[in-house]
């Protein structure tokens, strides 16, 4: 289970709306087969593995292991389960029970039917993480919710004293900003302030990572943000999430709602119905906040720098279980993880 849990992880970034899938087939302890899944609208990881199973033939006296419950309904690909019983797979190993609604259950269900062994709960909480994002959704009906910002060494996100020029404040070294980018690259959706837009004239685009760009989410309540600013260059699509009305442009949707009333939560419905697993929220400081104040996140990444300011804006405060520290030269990255949300 682990190795396919391991398998699972490649598909980071390229599977939504699916979940991540690893798959692993064993005859005599030996692996005669494993795959995972790569894409949306391509073939499931047990689709693979079972494609790479070189003498069929051995397949009733093998054990297939997956993570995630196999599918049981037509969707763009047919039923993994169906494919597990026609090939004569008699005993089927699973990490976690689908939370979506077409499957729950029921792919289990047809296996047994059909005279599987089915041991269900293998790594049951491993397999549950991996696919956070997606148990997430299902669950809960919003996405799986990033929080991430840079701090300098005693704790603000900008000085007192900036440039006049739209630039960001670089408080970090290019490995973090790396490490920014291929979480963005892996993430549905990234969302920021007006006050962002108007001091930095973020992009909020992979470009130091090989992957596509989140779907940018700006807040404008009163549409102050230029025509001119990076994130209205229709480059990648974009939501811009205001109180005025405005018709929506090439790539650029302008989506109204109330600021005054329960602003995270409708953001978190929006995002739902448009089928947006994971949001990387990544500024301002009020912005930030707003999320940690309404308990609606789940991780938060903070990158602190070497370098003091001594006065400016001060980063969010917030009370968390420390998950990890990491040393990225002479950065800190301290993950923090949201256990009441």
């Amino acid at each position: 289970m682990s190795r396919c849990i391991d398998l699972a992880k490649k598909g980071l970034g390229t599977t939504y709306p699916n979940p991540l899938v690893g798959c692993v087939i064993v005859h005599n302890d030996i692996i005669i087969g494993e795959g995972w899944h790569y894409k949306a609208g391509g073939p499931h990881a047990e689709v693979n593995a079972l494609a790479n199973v070189a003498d069929p033939a051995l397949l009733p006296d093998a054990t297939l292991y997956v993570n995630l419950e196999p599918c049981s309904h037509f969707g763009k690909t047919p039923p993994c389960a169906d494919l597990i019983i026609s090939r004569g797979v008699k005993t089927v190993v699973i990490g976690s029970k689908d939370p979506n609604p077409k499957v729950s259950g029921q792919g289990i269900k047809k296996l047994r039917e059909a005279g599987c062994e089915v041991i269900s709960g293998v790594l049951a909480e491993e397999c549950d993480t991996l696919n956070k994002r997606f148990f997430t959704y299902h669950k809960f009906k919003r996405p799986y919710i990033f929080l991430k910002w840079a701090q300098s060494d005693d704790g603000y996100l900008a000085p007192a004293n900036r440039s006049k020029e739209k630039k960001p404040v670089w408080i970090t070294n290019t490995y973090s900003r790396q490490l920014v980018h291929r979480m963005r690259a892996r993430e549905m959706a990234i969302l920021v302030g007006t006050t962002t837009v108007l001091e930095d004239d973020p992009k909020l685009t992979v470009r130091d990572w090989e992957g596509k760009s989140p779907l940018r989410i700006v807040l404008d309540r009163s549409l102050r943000i230029p025509k001119e600013a990076a994130v209205l260059n229709a480059e990648v699509p974009t939501l811009v999430i205001t109180e005025a009305t405005k018709d929506s442009q090439e790539n650029i949707d302008f989506v109204k709602i109330n600021f005054d009333h329960y602003l995270t939560e409708q953001l978190c419905e929006l995002l739902y119905n448009r089928g947006i697993q994971s949001l990387i929220v990544e500024g301002g400081s009020k912005t930030l906040q707003t999320f940690i104040d309404e308990n609606l996140w789940d991780e938060a990444l903070v990158f602190q720098g070497a370098e003091k300011f001594h006065d400016g804006v001060l980063a969010p405060k917030f009370t968390a279980e420390l998950i990890s520290e990491e040393k990225i030269k002479d950065d800190l990255l301290n993950l923090y993880k949201n256990n009441h949300s």
